[in-house]
């Protein structure tokens, strides 16, 4: 779209903005001073208006604009590394419910999209909704073995008013980056990149029924956490078919009573689901608030929650992963300079701070939580304050870290709802330490490293040539070598570390490589795998031991 069809809709925009005074945020980061005259042509805010703090002003400015700025509203509230925390308080309370559209056209959607008549689809399908959204709406339906439903079924002309929006998100975003003086530290191409993944995903509805489908899979014979099975010959990209579930809204407290649920037992599963989806699963539900999780009624004294609404999922890459899972570790046991040097090492700071000035932040933020009772210390409150604190040290996080900071911080909130006395580390770390010693573990070592064996055996005979081939181009200067400034960085952090562990590593990959071939030639050996195996661990151990203490 040209800048001037832009123009219209920006000057819409801006007069919602200017009407509740959002100018006023902006002007705190200083973009509107070369504007300042333009401001005193506007009229004065009501009264009413003025006096609202500014978070509550963006939300009512997003709330006038309509759905998809409710949407964008919601997206940018989960990431709290780009804006104030205030702020985003505000836009997490925006509430995404929008008038229904007629249930004929839903009826001919789910028929254009799944190329059948919906008298064949489905035994029965209700034309009034029983939620409608700003992306899509939700039918009640029953299919022909007369199991019951929910269709969701994307809004008509969806796709093209989210394009609108987000071509009028990017102008601003554009103009926001070339005119603010901040705009690295606001970066407004990540606010609006995270918008537009996020609506793009909610486009596909094939996309939410696989993050259902993966979760379901995750914890299918759990007794914690039931997920609804999507029914794949009656979804598409227009139409998602998942079970229909019926509970408790896990925050209404009078209605968990009356059904006699055991909400400590709720409290401490609601905690473990979380350690369990991060760190053995690697894969999250994002958007855990209380709409989005159930608590099912039939189940008083084993109660188990109920997930919904799997457009917003998180995954961490795994040595993100393995440097959180290790942060928390050390939190829990106090270790501050383990907390400093795993920042360190996992690259999220550049390599001139001084571990000793880091420890000393970091000491300074959590020895006043630990002078209270653990019961009484907010995991996520200690988690977001390290952050704030890391930021002042050049702390650079991916928004998949900030993501899970605010799951955490739902999940947590969710858990004192429910036992307003739960300890929230009692329950954590032995669940933790439980899912770390298994991830990393000589038995999970040995079972990837035999799921490799077919790739190794394969590029084996051509290594000697990759390797002759890429020393001959370093040779004449035309290696592809490139190191950026991070990786330069996590190099230097971690030198000492890896020169103490090198030799052990060395020994104990090739016993791994060993031990895996064994493995894959097990059924030509007979017994002898398990005899060559115990005597490669004791004899890994013992050469390994000795090293270790003389190098610590």
């Amino acid at each position: 779209m040209t800048p001037l069809r832009l123009l219209p809709r920006v000057l819409h925009v801006t007069a919602v903005l200017v009407r509740y005074r959002v100018d006023d945020l902006i002007d705190e980061q200083h973009v509107m001073r070369p504007l300042r005259w333009v401001r005193a042509l506007l009229p004065r805010p009501r009264r009413q208006i003025a006096a609202l703090p500014r978070g509550a002003r963006l939300r009512l400015a997003l709330t006038e604009l309509g759905p998809i700025w409710v949407k964008a509203g919601q997206v940018l509230s989960t990431r709290r590394d780009l804006i104030p925390e205030d702020v985003a308080d505000e836009l997490a309370q925006l509430q995404d419910q929008v008038p229904p559209f007629p249930g004929a056209q839903a009826r001919a959607i789910v028929e254009e999209s799944l190329g059948k008549p919906v008298t064949e689809l489905y035994a029965g399908f209700d034309e009034t909704p029983l939620a409608s959204a700003s992306i899509a709406q939700v039918h009640a339906a029953r299919l022909p073995n007369n199991r019951e439903v929910v269709v969701k079924v994307l809004r008509p002309n969806v796709a093209k008013n989210v394009r609108r929006n987000l071509e009028l998100l990017d102008a601003l975003a554009r103009l926001v980056e070339r005119w603010h003086p901040q705009a690295d530290k606001i970066r407004p191409r990540d606010m609006f990149d995270e918008v537009a993944k996020t609506l793009h995903n909610e486009l596909n509805l094939q996309h939410e029924g696989a993050n259902a489908s993966l979760l379901r899979r995750n914890f299918e014979k759990s007794d914690d956490l039931y997920v609804p099975e999507i029914f794949w010959s009656h979804t598409g990209e227009k139409v998602l078919t998942m079970e229909r579930v019926h509970g408790i809204p896990a925050d209404d407290i009078a209605a968990l009573e009356q059904a006699g649920i055991d909400r400590r037992a709720l409290a401490e599963k609601g905690v473990r689901l979380f350690y369990e989806q991060v760190f053995r699963d690697n894969f999250f539900h994002a958007d855990a608030h209380p709409g989005n999780i159930w608590v099912d009624p039939t189940r008083p004294r084993n109660p188990r929650f109920i997930a919904l609404d799997f457009g917003i999922m998180g995954s961490l890459p795994d040595e993100d992963q393995y440097w959180l899972a290790e942060n928390f570790i050390a939190m829990f046991e106090r270790n501050y300079r383990r907390i400093a040097e795993l920042h360190l090492a996992a690259g999220w700071m550049p390599r001139h701070i001084r571990v000793d000035e880091l420890e000393a932040a970091i000491r300074t933020v959590c020895e006043p939580y630990f002078t209270r009772p653990l019961s009484e210390i907010s995991l996520a409150e200690v988690v977001a304050k390290l952050f704030s604190t890391a930021r002042k040290f050049e702390l650079t996080l991916q928004p998949q870290l900030i993501l899970l900071q605010k799951t955490l911080l739902n999940v947590e909130g969710l858990g004192r709802q429910l036992d307003p006395d739960i300890d929230i580390w009692s329950v954590a770390q032995p669940v933790l330490k439980r899912i770390l010693a298994d991830r990393y573990s000589l038995k999970h070592a040995l079972r990837e490293a035999r799921k490799r064996v077919p790739e190794w055996l394969r590029i084996a005979p051509l290594m000697p040539e990759k390797v002759h081939g890429a020393l001959e181009k370093l040779a004449e200067g035309n290696g592809p070598l490139q190191v950026g400034e991070r990786e330069l960085e996590h190099l230097h952090v971690l030198a000492r570390e890896i020169q103490r562990r090198i030799l052990a590593a060395a020994f104990g990959g090739a016993l791994l490589v060993g031990a895996a071939l064994i493995l894959a030639l097990a059924p030509r050996l007979g017994a002898w795998p398990p005899i060559i195996l115990t005597l490669a661990g004791v004899l890994s151990f013992a050469v390994a031991w000795p090293w270790k203490r003389a190098n610590r």
